[in-house]
């Protein structure tokens, strides 16, 4: 299906299903947020489709999540399609399967504590619940603007992603799951490039000096491109903060936002509303 090119268009589109939830969080009547991006100047250029569908492995996880509680036999997939509101996959991990009917597109900041809170609280509820049932696919996208240091754990995110994506993408989930629990303190440095290779030697299936090869090779470029990410989804979806997420119906457009580290009870009731919207 054609998916709407106009920021007025997306942001109505947004609004479709209805009104504000009762009790925060999960909007349907998308308000008319302000981009917070401090890169608004950089241009957005969308990759080439490669026509749909899983472009990579298709393989399943063979372990657990560190710390999270999720399991990781959901899933993990690599595509170079461009999905609704003209989200390019080509570099974001997606969860689940390629086939779910409805979408999240999950901005995150590895620097938010909020983004860890959702982590260990609704995430393995929505893992469990509707993403192996086969109701959501979940695409990780990184909206890095709490310090510099979420610029470098956001490439490392990146660098990571393309080391395992075609051949042992569950290994994802381990890497993922492990940097949100070693979050600190936001600019304390923790998040400089050492440490965080230093975490990912200790991730089992991870090759850290792969990955530190790939930040020293393309980190310019993964950082425009993320740069060019972020700013689209904060001019064009008003995603001003993080952890956000935009809930897609794939069959018939429909779309819902929610906002925050929201207990798992309002994103059930979220995808329940877009999926029969």
């Amino acid at each position: 299906m054609d998916v709407p090119d106009t920021l007025t268009t997306r942001r109505a589109l947004l609004g479709s299903v209805g009104t504000v939830l009762a009790g925060g969080g999960v909007v349907y009547a998308a308000p008319h947020l302000e981009s917070e991006s401090s890169e608004a100047t950089v241009p957005r250029t969308p990759a080439s489709s490669s026509g749909g569908g899983a472009g990579g492995a298709n393989a399943t996880n063979d372990s657990n999540g560190n710390g999270t509680g999720a399991s990781l036999d959901t899933g993990f997939h690599y595509s170079t399609e461009t999905a609704g509101f003209d989200i390019d996959l080509a570099g974001h991990p997606i969860m689940g399967s390629m086939d779910a009917p409805v979408d999240i597109y999950y901005w995150t900041d590895y620097q938010c504590p909020f983004c860890k809170r959702f982590e260990h609280g609704a995430f393995p509820k929505l893992v469990e619940n509707q993403v192996r049932e086969g109701t959501v696919r979940l695409v990780f996208i990184q909206f890095p603007y709490l310090s510099e240091g979420s610029m470098t754990a956001a490439v490392m995110d990146r660098c990571v992603w393309r080391e395992v994506r075609e051949s042992t993408p569950g290994r994802y989930r381990r890497w993922h799951g492990a940097v949100f629990d070693a979050q600190g303190e936001k600019g304390s440095g923790w998040a400089s490039k050492e440490n965080l290779l230093e975490l990912t030697r200790g991730v089992e299936g991870i090759d850290a000096a792969a990955v530190e090869a790939k930040m020293d090779e393309h980190r310019s470029d993964i950082e425009a491109s993320i740069k060019a990410d972020r700013t689209y989804a904060a001019q064009e979806l008003g995603v001003g903060g993080t952890p956000a997420f935009v809930l897609y119906n794939r069959g018939n457009g429909k779309a819902g936002k929610v906002t925050g580290a929201q207990p798992y009870e309002r994103f059930d009731e979220a995808i329940t509303r877009v999926k029969n919207a």
